[in-house]
């Protein structure tokens, strides 16, 4: 036991890409088969809203309020120090925010592997593939190159919800993702699905290559475990903000759905846990690239009715005048 090291594997992806239903399948074959995994779980809001779909038992470690990148730097080892140290497990998902760039990420799993028994096993990146293909057809921005940084960073690709493309679209998300990186194993699926097999077999087998390869530029080069002392930090993702709600009260649920429905475009991401006023169950609502879901659900521990909406420079005070009224309609 004292040689055995920890593997930890990162969940990276654009916002709503389906990152987190991928967590959850991978926790369950994991506990399944006899492992103990445990989970970093990054959100760039004020509260843990997906850590409500992973099982109590699992060991969890929360950073909240920024992104593991940048603002929350450093927080990332100490959450690893203490789940590794305190909980023993066999294996850890670190879940980042979606405007996360992995290469700050890898660079901190790694610097802390130099004191920890832990080894970086995989970066795994969830692909929204009609996302990406309508920004690459209509809007190369700040998203764009963030998402294309987090793909170069993977070896291992889901290119996700592939089923709302049609066979030719399909075609140019799938080459467009091999250009950017024609290294890493790559999966066509539909909510996250594929044999997490996969995912554990990463590290045994015995490829000539490293775990975790990088694009740095136009070459591809090895992550060493090697201590770097100067990080450059591009942060593309400065543009993106986010705006935590919380009720006062419940709200008519046709009416929030109607609200939810008619967010502006410069909102990518939102979810919440929320209590209606024409329903007696508490609800997790989902919202990701102008689709959403709503899941009834028993919140653990005491959690407010709380909403999170992440986007690229959208209107704070419009969104929150919004619900302002949708409370104050539920009084009338």
């Amino acid at each position: 036991m004292a040689n055995k090291r920890v593997h930890v594997y990162v969940l990276s992806g654009f916002l709503g890409s389906g990152k987190t239903t991928l967590l959850t399948k991978a926790i369950d074959y994991f506990t399944e088969a006899g492992r103990k995994p445990a989970v970093i779980m990054n959100e760039i809001g004020e509260v843990n809203l997906d850590g409500q779909l992973i099982a109590n038992e699992v060991p969890m470690s929360e950073l909240l309020g920024g992104c593991i990148c940048c603002s929350s730097r450093g927080d990332l080892g100490t959450a690893l120090n203490e789940l590794v140290t305190g909980e023993q497990p066999d294996l850890i998902f670190v879940e980042s925010t979606g405007i996360a760039n992995p290469m700050e990420i890898i660079d901190e799993i790694t610097d802390a592997s130099l004191i920890l028994p832990i080894e970086l096993s995989a970066i795994i990146t969830v692909v929204d593939a009609p996302q990406l293909l309508e920004l690459n057809r209509t809007s190369r921005g700040k998203t764009y190159r963030l998402m294309r940084d987090q793909i170069r960073c993977a070896n291992l690709l889901l290119l996700n919800k592939t089923d709302l493309l049609q066979e030719s679209a399909l075609q140019e998300v799938h080459d467009l993702v091999r250009e950017w990186n024609p290294y890493a194993d790559l999966h066509y699926t539909v909510f996250s699905q594929i044999d997490i097999k996969l995912i554990e077999d990463i590290h045994t087998e015995g490829s000539d290559r490293s775990p975790v390869q990088v694009e740095s530029n136009e070459e591809v080069v090895p992550h060493s475990h090697e201590h770097h002392h100067e990080h450059d930090h591009h942060h593309s993702h400065n543009h993106v903000m986010a705006y935590t709600h919380f009720f006062e009260r419940a709200v008519d649920s046709n009416a929030f759905e109607q609200f939810v429905s008619q967010l502006p475009q410069e909102v990518y991401r939102a979810k919440g846990i929320l209590s209606f006023s024409d329903t007696s169950s508490r609800f997790l609502f989902q919202y990701a690239y102008r689709e959403m879901d709503f899941v009834k659900i028993t919140p653990k521990g005491d959690v407010p009715d709380v909403a999170v909406f992440i986007g690229e420079n959208f209107a704070k005070d419009v969104i929150r005048t919004e619900l302002l009224k949708l409370e104050a309609e539920s009084d009338t």
